[in-house]
């Protein structure tokens, strides 16, 4: 039996969808520590030390539910997508030995290969962003690529073809329809938006590409601003402190934008930081706080603050208001929250992206009331500030639906057409 496989390699999470013989693109289950089958697997590794001096190693699921067993005494990885396009990694220490992101990608995939019973042979249409996230160049988008590609061979891919993911996600669309339109994509992914303008025929078939356009927003970016506001000022995000000389200082804003993304919490660690830290609680206005702050880092508590701000983005989505919540004896943090306060706070990231449509829309020469029909997809894009954007553009023209596995199994449909050539 052929087999034509599509992978969604994502910031957060991943999927992997197989087009068998003549039968419709279908998604592979991944099992979680709970005993049961997900479509998607976290985009995550965590790495243990062992008698043997060789790292235990898991991914997806099973590595968070290691991380919250073990007491998070190993090394969590994650969002390694976001760093493909940068000049500035190259490699990391993990456990005293270092590891190129091509490898820790490699690593990944081959867990994601190991988990599912069917042989996924060697080749494979792979999903890219429109623009990797931090790419400013084509230099960029070449690095990106090459580091993927060296990515995909280690976990047994050895012929690869990419495929934009807004124009993946077009073509699992195009099943809905039976006549020719002119539709819109939006992929609001965990680090980028992308977006696709396309002509799709009646066969389901794509038809012409107008025009593409993407940027380095997404997921991640709504959580920095709900820690920005429900969780850095509790933790002393704008207070003072004294110099010792009478003078009061405001506390440096870098401290709390490893915040922003849970596992750049580690970085904060170092000594230099901490001993600044310590310098600053002597002199705090708001010393609780600071002890606070400082107990975050000291118990590398990321992973259970950012699943507390998730939990309440998640709860946004179909609620007005509702209240988060973090507690880790001494901290004890609440605030209530409403919909609208978290639409203000993403508002000028979602500027941005409008800036992009506008210049695509523009470009092809296509008026926004002509777009006969726009697909949302991507886990963001269940954001309510995100829909009201679409809609206030696009009136009674948006829909919806496999938010998290409409790109692999666009990618699927994809390979079947390529490797059956």
């Amino acid at each position: 039996m052929a087999i034509h496989v599509g992978i969604d390699f994502g910031t957060t999470n991943s999927a992997i969808a197989v087009a068998k013989d003549g039968l419709a693109p279908e998604l592979l289950r991944f099992p979680t520590p709970q005993g049961t089958n997900a479509s998607t697997w976290r985009s995550v590794l965590y790495f243990e030390s062992s008698e043997n001096n060789k790292p235990n190693v898991t991914g997806g699921a099973m590595a968070i539910g290691r991380y919250l067993e073990s007491g998070g005494d190993g090394r969590f990885i994650q969002s390694t997508k976001s760093h493909l396009a940068s000049r500035l990694f190259n490699k990391t220490n993990i456990l005293n030995k270092n590891y190129a992101l091509e490898d820790l990608i490699g690593m990944y995939l081959l867990k994601m290969r190991n988990a599912i019973e069917l042989d996924l042979g060697h080749t494979a249409v792979v999903g890219r962003p429109v623009r990797y996230w931090g790419a400013t160049d084509k230099d960029d988008d070449k690095r990106a690529i090459e580091r993927m590609t060296k990515g995909l061979n280690k976990a047994g891919f050895t012929e690869i073809v990419y495929e934009n993911e807004p124009t993946a996600a077009a073509s699992k669309y195009a099943d809905r329809l039976n006549e020719e339109k002119l539709v819109f994509i939006a992929d609001y992914g965990g680090g980028t938006s992308d977006f696709c303008l396309l002509k799709i025929g009646g066969d389901g078939a794509t038809q012409e590409i107008l025009a593409t356009g993407g940027y380095g927003i997404g997921g991640d970016t709504f959580d920095g601003a709900l820690v920005d506001h429900l969780v850095a000022p509790c933790l002393g995000k704008g207070s003072h402190y004294g110099d010792g000389f009478g003078k009061l200082t405001e506390i440096p804003h870098v401290l709390y934008t490893k915040l922003r993304r849970w596992h750049h919490l580690a970085f904060l660690k170092t000594r230099e930081n901490m001993a600044l830290l310590e310098r600053i609680l002597n002199g705090a206005v708001e010393e609780k706080m600071i002890e606070d702050f400082l107990h975050v880092i000291e118990n590398d508590l990321g992973l259970p603050l950012h699943r507390s701000i998730e939990g309440i983005k998640q709860h946004l989505t179909s609620n007005q208001s509702g209240n988060f919540h973090f507690l880790d004896h001494p901290i004890d943090i609440s605030a209530g929250v409403t919909q609208d306060e978290f639409s203000s706070w993403v508002s000028p990231d979602l500027d941005k992206l409008d800036a992009v449509i506008n210049e695509m829309l523009q470009k092809a020469g296509v008026p926004s009331e002509t777009v006969d029909q726009v697909f949302a997809t991507g886990g963001s894009s269940l954001v309510p500030a995100v829909k009201n954007r679409l809609k206030r553009r696009f009136p009674g023209r948006l829909e919806g639906g496999d938010e998290l596995t409409s790109v692999a199994l666009g990618l699927a449909k994809r390979a079947r057409v390529e490797f059956e050539k």
